[in-house]
């Protein structure tokens, strides 16, 4: 399967203090009459995949488009001439602008990611659940399945027919997070499956916070 991607990364005058979900926030006001900026992902993070994602990426403002989200970006990158993040205003130096036709789905072969942005993968069920697992091996074979059946959500999502097994590794680390005023588990590091993810497509919940950002590594080396 292609999706049509772009990703809009704004070079501002001097370094940006915020989050994503201030991020996000901005750009629904100022362009409250794009609704593609207004849907979000719900609970089951079946069939309302957000085709508008903001993020933070080494202290840049990025906003990723897929398919008729990417067709709103370059409107958005053609207006955009200052920014907010919480409360501060931001000039923006200069665009960078990345359109891409990339695979999306089932692999030959293994790849490896990284999150570029911690993955929000666990509900408040699944939360305690990993709490109450001991050992490295248990609580690593319960992400895994946690991992793959987030790519089977998001594929769905996508309609996108998965027609093998997803199989995948991980070397990830658990941290302590908030969310909206609600302490969240979230996970960073690296993993390796059998699946073709477009670099930071966000996976998970929350993905139009900037949740769970993803980013293909090239032999040891990522890219970007």
């Amino acid at each position: 399967m292609i999706l049509h991607t772009l990703t809009l990364t704004f070079d501002t005058s001097r370094p940006v203090h915020g989050s994503a979900p201030e991020l996000r926030e901005y750009f629904a006001r100022k362009f409250a009459e794009y609704t593609e900026l207004h849907r979000q992902e719900d609970e089951t993070f079946i069939h309302r995949y957000p085709v508008v994602q903001s993020k933070i990426i080494k202290d840049f403002p990025t906003v990723i488009g897929i398919n008729e989200g990417a067709v709103f970006l370059k409107e958005l990158a053609d207006e955009s001439r200052e920014i907010q993040v919480g409360p501060d205003t931001y000039r923006i130096a200069e665009h960078d602008i990345s359109i891409r036709d990339e695979e999306f789905g089932l692999s030959d072969t293994s790849h490896s990611y990284e999150f570029a942005t911690p993955w929000l993968a666990l509900t408040q069920e699944n939360y305690k659940r990993f709490y109450k697992l001991t050992g490295k091996p248990a609580r690593d074979e319960f992400v895994q399945k946690i991992l793959v059946d987030t790519i089977l959500s998001l594929s769905k999502s996508l309609d996108y027919d998965v027609t093998a097994p997803v199989t995948c590794d991980t070397n990830l680390h658990f941290q302590k997070d908030r969310l909206k005023g609600v302490s969240v588990m979230t996970f960073t590091g690296k993993f390796q499956v059998n699946f073709l993810i477009p670099d930071y497509l966000g996976i998970g919940k929350s993905v139009s916070l900037g949740y769970g950002a993803v980013r293909r590594i090239y032999r040891g080396i990522r890219k970007g």
